[in-house]
């Protein structure tokens, strides 16, 4: 899988979770726009690669004991 495609899995996940975090922004009075929005999902995007390869990293070590 390359990493288009896990880019495109992540934002299907927070995709998912974008009501509840849109429903908790706004109780705390954060009104939530698709313009606002674009900046955190680039970052979750980093941080689903990151936590992805690290635990393909720790996978491929158990493999290779």
């Amino acid at each position: 899988m390359n990493n288009q495609d896990k880019s495109l899995q992540f934002m299907m996940i927070a995709m998912k979770y974008l009501p509840e975090a849109k429903e908790q922004l706004e109780k705390s009075g954060v009104e939530l726009s698709m313009e606002l929005i674009e900046p955190f999902m680039n970052l979750f995007t980093k941080v689903m690669q990151e936590a992805y390869n690290l635990g393909r990293e720790e996978a491929l070590q158990e493999v290779n004991q």
